[in-house]
């Protein structure tokens, strides 16, 4: 839980004859991560059948997948896994074809009449504005003399449109006013169509379109088009009833296939990826420790000419290539995808997801510190679990922002009902807007803990990793921790009378440090790791550089340590929106604490508080993971840990 799961490194040497036997194996264990080992193959035996066969597979998986969507199946990964051989291509192709060429004839009628009724609604929306003109439109069309344009325009744009034309004989009716949108009618000889167009155009009158199967006045026209639809829709029905009685009757053959098809395509794919030799096939793979044996166990049985090799890989040193399994339980799944939305941790790192369950909540409830807003937050995490893993982060949140509002005295923003409870008021240590000073002290003293917690871990992962350099010399190694406690000393003994340490002995110290970790960080690293030459470039440019650098980790210290002030004072600014709400709902109440409108402020008000604050705080506190926190100790980087298995992803 507090590391990645160890890894084995397994070489497996398979006869041919038990290739599928082995591949099944591993397929159904579900804990091999394959490595493409093809490279170790001889290149001398011909293409690689196999991967041909994995496309052909690929490709009618797809296919049985779009019959499924357009049946309105589920997708369903499941079933027996005892085989000798990959399903026979033919019988399957046959069986979705058949399969296929009922399903498309009626799909393509079904996409035929949907078609049909949406370009239907169209023309009807088309023919609304007009639907009570009594002109018979259809002629228009027959006329061999006249151009007609039909449409909506601008009212300020009849105008435009009439000076524009002046000059071309034409006749311009209105066939309903509307103060915005007129509908006119516009007619002109056939020989000045372009004219009329532009100018159409340039007015920006937007034409309707009329249906030219349909015939008689807009009225007329609307009535057949809706007949038309009705008869539209009886006709989709009818095809919808259809494809679920084919979904029916071939439910059960479908769900089949696919589990064929999938398992022979997942096989065959991995087959593919196998090193072949001239009678054997070379597997490469990682495997976490503790599954090792059983999967050893299994291969065996399933071949006894199998030759297995496994090689340990420890910690130390830098193994970017080493997949990383995070085995979490699984109340801690919602801060696992906070770790890896930063990045999933290295091979030799500590997995800190343990560790952001107790901080993340922790700075969390510090800003949002309220008993009933912190409520409120649990209880949407609650509705929320069930769909999402979000839903445990805002419980985890929520109960977190409860107990500050006991420590702070606050409950949906009162603050003087919990102080004076003869039970509640013992848990009432502090309120925020009457400590500020110690409030944003206690957010500082904090910000220094969780710092020096991550130089430390910093330091165990260095030391994990036997990376003696970076142990040492690094910015947030031993040498930084030093340096970071140094400057804190130096601002402590300033600003303390009679701090027992003098200010002199944190100069030196920090003077010391900070050109161990910064100056000739690069250097000493080099030299611990036999690296030469130490420094790389010209002295000139080394030394601009360390400058720059040493500027930089000067400014870091500081902001680091006094971003953590950022949780006092949202939880002092989340005291004061809370107070704001009981001001406006006094002032909305003529100066009375009772009343409709004070109280509708006041609930409505704390609803707001909750959205807003509860956002802000969310990004906040993982600012101050990210930024602050994670960026002492956790690198990330690692490969994600992506086991052969039988079943999808969504299976499992």
């Amino acid at each position: 839980m507090f590391f990645p799961e160890a890894m084995t490194e397994v070489e497996l040497i398979v006869p041919s004859k038990d290739l599928l036997a082995v591949t099944k194996v591993l397929g159904n264990q579900g804990v091999f991560h394959q490595i493409d080992s093809t490279y170790l193959g001889l290149e001398n035996l011909g293409p690689n059948t196999w991967q041909e066969t994995a496309a052909s597979f690929s490709t009618l998986e797809r296919r049985i997948q779009v019959i499924m969507q357009t049946l309105n199946l589920e997708e369903e990964y499941s079933g027996p896994s005892d085989f000798d051989s990959i399903a026979d291509l033919e019988p399957i192709q046959s069986a979705v074809d058949r399969i296929e060429a009922e399903v498309k004839q009626t799909s393509d009628q079904l996409a035929a009449e949907k078609k049909i009724l949406e370009q239907l609604e169209s023309q009807l929306h088309q023919l609304e504005p007009i639907a009570d003109t009594n002109v018979d439109v259809g002629a228009l069309r027959k006329s061999n003399y006249l151009h007609s344009v039909l449409g909506i325009i601008p009212a300020e744009n009849v105008s435009r449109l009439e000076t524009s034309l002046s000059r071309v004989p034409h006749a311009f009716f209105t066939l309903r006013e509307d103060p915005k949108k007129p509908v006119v009618w516009l007619l002109g000889p056939r020989s000045n169509s372009d004219i009329i167009d532009r100018a159409v155009k340039s007015a920006y009158l937007n034409p309707l379109t009329l249906p030219e199967e349909f015939a008689g006045t807009p009225a007329e026209i609307t009535e057949s088009i809706r007949k038309a639809i009705e008869t539209s829709k009886q006709k989709i029905s009818e095809l919808d009833r259809t494809l679920a009685r084919l979904a029916d009757a071939h439910r059960k053959e479908l769900h089949k296939l696919l589990w064929d098809v999938h398992v022979s395509r997942l096989i065959a794919d991995a087959i593919a990826r196998f090193g072949q030799l001239r009678h054997t096939y070379v597997v490469v793979g990682w495997v976490p420790s503790a599954d090792l044996e059983l999967l050893t166990q299994r291969l065996k049985q399933a071949s006894k000419e199998i030759l297995i090799e496994a090689i340990p890989i420890e910690r130390a040193g830098h193994h970017s290539n080493v997949p990383v399994a995070l085995r979490n339980p699984g109340f801690l799944s919602p801060f696992e995808l906070l770790v890896n939305t930063y990045a999933r941790p290295r091979y030799e790192e500590i997995d800190p997801t343990f560790l952001i369950a107790v901080t993340f909540p922790l700075l969390y409830g510090a800003m949002f510190g309220d008993v009933g807003h912190g409520l409120v937050l649990a209880a949407i995490g609650w509705l929320l679990s069930k769909k999402s893993s979000l839903g445990g982060l805002l419980i985890a949140c929520g109960l977190s922002g409860t107990i500050f509002g006991f420590i702070f005295g606050s409950i949906f923003g009162f603050e003087e009902i919990l102080p004076h409870h003869p039970f509640f008021g013992r848990f009432v240590l502090i309120q925020p807007m009457h400590n500020i000073l110690q409030i944003l002290g206690i957010a500082i003293g904090t910000g220094i803990v969780l710092l020096t917690l991550g130089y430390l871990l910093n330091l165990y992962n260095a030391f994990r990793a036997r990376d003696w350099g970076r142990f040492f010399f690094d910015s947030n190694g031993l040498a930084g921790l030093i340096f970071h406690w140094s400057f804190l000393g130096i601002f402590a003994s300033a600003l303390l009378p009679g701090f027992p340490i003098p200010t002199i002995v944190f100069v030196i110290l920090a003077v010391v440090s900070v050109l161990l970790c910064v100056v000739f960080s690069e250097p000493l690293k080099h030299w611990m790791e036999g690296h030469y030459p130490l420094i790389e470039g010209s002295i000139g440019i080394f030394a601009v550089q360390a400058a720059a650098e040493l500027l930089e980790k000067v400014i870091s210290v500081f902001s680091n340590t006094m971003s953590y002030v950022r949780v006092g004072a949202f939880a002092i600014v989340h005291a004061g929106f809370t107070g704001a709400v009981f001001v406006i709902a006094r002032l909305l109440s003529g100066g009375q604490e009772a009343g409709f409108a004070y109280w509708a402020v006041v609930v409505f008000g704390n609803l707001f508080v909750i959205g807003l604050e509860g956002f802000i705080v969310a990004i906040q506190t993982m600012r101050l993971h990210y930024y602050e926190f994670f960026s002492k100790f956790f690198t990330g980087g690692g490969s994600p840990y992506e086991p052969l298995a039988l079943a999808t992803a969504k299976e499992k």
